[in-house]
């Protein structure tokens, strides 16, 4: 799943992120968008994980800043 999650004054470092959402998912990835406001998240959790694991990093988001985006998938990979 993609999210997009509107960035406060508190929000940690991408890479940050990106490490603590290696224990739930390895293949996850965080970066920012070319604004620098939104940080962008592609995991396989939900919103309430995602929640979780930005809380642990010391960041307390709420949940109308996470936002997530449709599917892209086609399914011609077969996954």
């Amino acid at each position: 799943m993609e999210f997009h999650i509107a960035l406060t004054d508190a929000s940690p470092d991408p890479a940050v992120v990106q490490d603590a959402l290696f224990d739930v998912d390895p293949t996850a990835v965080a970066d920012l968008d070319m604004s620098g406001l939104v940080l962008r998240v592609s995991a396989s959790m939900t919103s309430a994980d995602l929640i979780e694991v930005l809380r642990q990093v010391g960041w307390q988001v709420a949940p109308k800043q996470v936002v997530q985006l449709p599917s892209i998938c086609c399914g011609g990979c077969g996954g």
